[in-house]
């Protein structure tokens, strides 16, 4: 059993994760991916002492930091929660189910799911949701993207300079873009667009072998021969799992109080989940710290940590 799990991976969970390893608790992070929404940004300059780097960069270097003070890391989607006799049990899409004392929910805005089969099995092992993130793993194979706006494009665009092949699979036979990334969507003789088309479901047994799409002006199916299957259709609050636990409000964002607890004991929240103003990077690892010295002070019966200067 872990003392903590905190779901999610951006800089409110990695920070929160360095925290309570310092504190010496048994630390599980659960994420879908590392660096959350940070990794969208390319040119961070207003995060403190770092200088202008890339999201990417700032979050590989909290990853770093949380790994070398001993967390654990495992790539998968939870949903589901329940409180147990000894704390709470949390179980992945993949079947896969984890014990702790405490839980840190710090999973920020989550990317809108298709809701097919297969999504869910195969996310981290060939289904993804962060192009900039995951398309080095894709070098010389084939993939496709699911989406039509600038995000989906964009990422295809990336993707065409490392993969074989570049499958864009359009709902529309129109996309919802700036025309000059359109142009060079067009133009781009490694992609190809399968337009009017929906995907069914991703085909895989341990890992993606392809997605099956359907046209839906003709009805006819075909099955894509892929490696990997990126989805981005945007970014959605998802608190669905945990609503039977704690309160949350009309955004469907996790009620907090200053120190991060939920209305539930032993849940903590923090980042772009919580109602906390101004979703920059920065305050969410605010938010993760307080979070995370709020947990440790909570399992240790009010007497781990000191809240102000003074003793």
């Amino acid at each position: 059993m872990y003392d903590v799990i905190i779901i999610g991976a951006g800089a409110a969970g990695l920070t929160a994760a360095i925290y309570t390893c310092r504190k010496k608790l048994k630390t599980l992070i659960v994420s879908i991916d590392i660096g959350g929404q940070t990794n969208l940004t390319s040119h961070i300059e207003n995060y403190p002492g770092t200088g202008a780097m890339h999201g990417i960069e700032l979050m590989q270097r909290f990853q770093n930091e949380a790994v070398g003070f001993g967390a654990e890391i495992i790539m998968g989607k939870a949903n589901k929660a329940e409180k147990t006799e000894k704390g709470f049990k949390i179980w992945l899409a993949n079947g896969e189910d984890y014990e702790c004392k405490a839980l840190i929910l710090a999973y920020g805005k989550v990317p809108k799911s298709l809701g097919i089969e297969g999504e869910e099995k195969f996310m981290g092992r060939g289904v993804s949701t962060c192009v900039t993130c995951d398309a080095p793993l894709f070098k010389n194979r084939d993939v496709a993207i699911i989406g039509g706006g600038n995000s989906a494009i964009e990422g295809a665009l990336e993707l065409a300079t490392m993969a074989r092949k570049v499958y864009l699979i359009h709902r529309r036979d129109s996309f919802r873009a700036d025309e000059i990334t359109i142009e060079k969507l067009k133009s781009n003789t490694s992609i190809e667009l399968v337009l009017n088309s929906v995907t069914l479901r991703v085909i895989g047994d341990k890992n993606v072998d392809g997605v099956e799409v359907e046209n839906i002006v003709t009805k006819e199916k075909r099955e894509l021969k892929v490696d990997g299957s990126f989805i981005e259709i945007g970014y959605v609050v998802d608190t669905s799992f945990v609503q039977h636990l704690v309160k949350v409000n009309e955004k469907k964002e996790i009620i907090v109080d200053e120190r991060g607890n939920t209305s539930h004991p032993g849940i903590f929240s923090c980042g772009d989940i919580t109602p906390v103003p101004f979703k920059q990077t920065v305050i969410a690892a605010g938010e993760g710290a307080k979070a995370a010295l709020e947990c440790y002070r909570w399992l240790t019966g009010g007497k781990g940590a000191v809240l102000d200067w003074t003793h």
